[in-house]
């Protein structure tokens, strides 16, 4: 499959180096045909990401097809079954319980995992043991928090603090099951509000669709040093704002990242689906920067 030209709709910057050879090797699988799985779907198909795009997958058959429609290369859809079976690396931009189904199925197979729902990786540590014995990877985009590499590097050292506070329109937390189980009515709300604090495997399961940022910082920190989230319900706000402060051996790192919301879906920030992009073209190129 030839790379074809790049999508006048692609950011400038996706095209400014070479993602790699003209003969791609890689297949890539999709599992959620929404904000990010559409993003992503058009990089590969517009040859941003030297990969090819072998099929796609979702609960939602109609959002499939029509995704599939968009593109050039017309990629079938797929059971889970069937995308595990086709591509060399599986894409979940689904949800958490998407990858509690995915994951397993993945490595049973030996295929490699680019995982969006951060937080359904917490607490399944045998799955990256299962990884290493069947000699997969499992890869974790930056997504909407910036980083991470050096969180990993301050890790090998002691930690002694790491608080990661996230500040989000009230629109993108109103229908978190966190809010609704305790029927909070943030629509009342008049200035920024504390509505959550306590360790990332907790934000995990209150906020499974905003809360990757805490499980990417816990799962570059590691299980045992200390991380404390706080999510903030903002009224009027127009950005999903990370501030992470990170203490320890190796000094001070404060880390602010104020992100535009995707146009598709108020609870995904673009420079999450940036970052899919970015990971991808890691994994099918030959420059790596920040690993």
């Amino acid at each position: 499959m030839n790379r074809r030209g790049r999508d006048e709709s692609a950011p400038e910057s996706w095209s400014e180096f070479p993602s790699g050879s003209e003969g791609p090797t890689l297949t890539v699988g999709i599992l959620g045909a929404g904000a990010i799985g559409r993003v992503l779907a058009h990089a590969l198909d517009s040859g941003v990401v030297a990969a090819k795009l072998a099929a796609l997958a979702d609960q939602d058959l109609k959002k499939a097809h029509a995704l599939s429609a968009e593109l050039a290369a017309r990629p079938p859809i797929v059971t889970l079954n069937e995308l595990v079976e086709r591509a060399g690396l599986i894409v979940e931009a689904a949800s958490q319980a998407a990858v509690a189904e995915l994951v397993p199925k993945a490595l049973e197979r030996g295929r490699d995992v680019l995982i969006l729902s951060v937080g359904g990786l917490l607490g399944h540590e045998e799955w990256v043991s299962q990884a290493a014995t069947r000699g997969c990877g499992i890869y974790i985009p930056s997504g909407a928090i910036g980083g991470l590499d050096a969180i990993r590097a301050a890790a090998m050292g002691r930690i002694d603090g790491a608080v990661l506070t996230s500040r989000k329109p009230v629109a993108a937390l109103a229908d978190s099951r966190y809010v609704l189980e305790r029927g909070l009515d943030l629509k009342r709300l008049i200035q920024e509000t504390v509505i959550f604090e306590g360790p990332a495997e907790q934000a995990a399961r209150a906020f499974p669709q905003t809360s990757n940022v805490a499980a990417s910082v816990r799962l570059a920190l590691g299980p045992r040093a200390p991380l404390l989230v706080r999510v903030v319900a903002a009224p009027g706000a127009r950005k999903n704002v990370h501030e992470l402060s990170l203490e320890g051996e190796f000094g001070r790192l404060t880390v602010t990242v104020e992100n535009v919301p995707s146009p598709d879906n108020p609870r995904t920030s673009q420079l999450a689906a940036f970052s899919a992009v970015a990971a991808l073209r890691s994994l099918a190129g030959a420059l790596r920067v920040g690993v």
